[in-house]
């Protein structure tokens, strides 16, 4: 079975109502986790079938997913889902992925193919990131990295099929409870941002991460960062926390890993 988790921000009920009903429709999903961080309590969200959590304060986007990844892990569910807000799918897909992932125990994460709503492809297969590619980019002009970022979101690899990705983005992480009860759950020292690089790369480690394109969903993809400086703010500041962990300039393993995952994309699509 399946669990699933979405963190909400001062959203109103119909903000998430089609969702949570959307994961209800699938006969594979067991609890529907809303981890609410927003100031005040909404009794309204009671009244969706999800079990509604509020946390009195905003305790983080990582954090608050790890209160339902822990249940979870102790009632030794198979998989649970990371989901947005802003996604929209089809119910079926749920049932695809599963399928798909008990016949390869050596995944422990999936992200499907993602569109924007007017069906373009959002390049969220990415290679694990430089600080370049995350803090020094947003300051220049598009036109001059456009190279570079192309080879960060794996535009060589074609989105087309199905591809091994060390950062996969957190919009939809369809995660196997085993592989996090070997690697962990969210590490709480990031607040929001890179939390879904610091996950993808430590299951990365142990078990294969991937990019499935036989089902697909729809993100909205607010990106707050770009129009907000109090945001853009925090998303500098946990890339920071991000960069001390696992090294700046010198990250051998990053290095290895890149190497190991374009030469593979490559090899597949000469």
């Amino acid at each position: 079975m399946v669990n699933a988790s979405i963190v909400i921000y001062k959203h109103a009920v119909h903000e998430i109502e089609p969702l949570v009903q959307t994961l209800r429709k699938s006969n594979m999903i067991s609890e529907i986790y809303l981890l609410d961080n927003s100031p005040e309590y909404n009794s309204d969200f009671e009244a969706l079938p999800a079990i509604y959590i509020f946390n009195h304060q905003n305790i983080g986007y990582g954090r608050a997913h790890n209160i339902a990844l822990r249940q979870s892990q102790q009632q030794a569910t198979d998989y649970h889902l990371v989901v947005n807000p802003d996604i929209r799918f089809d119910s079926d897909i749920i049932g695809k992925i599963v399928e798909f992932m008990d016949k390869n125990t050596e995944i422990g994460h999936l992200m499907p193919q993602v569109f924007y709503p007017d069906g373009r492809i959002q390049y969220l297969c990415k290679l694990l990131p430089t600080p370049d590619d995350l803090l020094f980019r947003r300051f220049l002009p598009g036109s001059w990295t456009i190279k570079k970022t192309a080879r960060f979101e794996m535009h060589d690899c074609g989105y087309n099929k199905l591809t091994d990705v060390p950062y996969l983005s957190g919009c939809f992480m369809f995660l196997r409870v085993s592989a996090l009860n070997a690697t962990g759950i969210f590490d709480e020292r990031f607040f929001l941002y890179p939390e879904d690089i610091d996950l993808s790369r430590r299951i990365h480690q142990k078990y294969r991460t991937v990019f499935y394109p036989d089902v697909s969903v729809v993100h909205y993809h607010e990106r707050g960062s770009y129009k907000s400086l109090k945001m853009m703010l925090i998303h500098i500041i946990n890339l920071i926390r991000y960069f001390n962990k696992w090294g700046w300039f010198c990250d051998k393993e990053r290095k290895k890993i890149n190497k190991q995952i374009i030469k593979q994309y490559l090899c597949t699509s000469a």
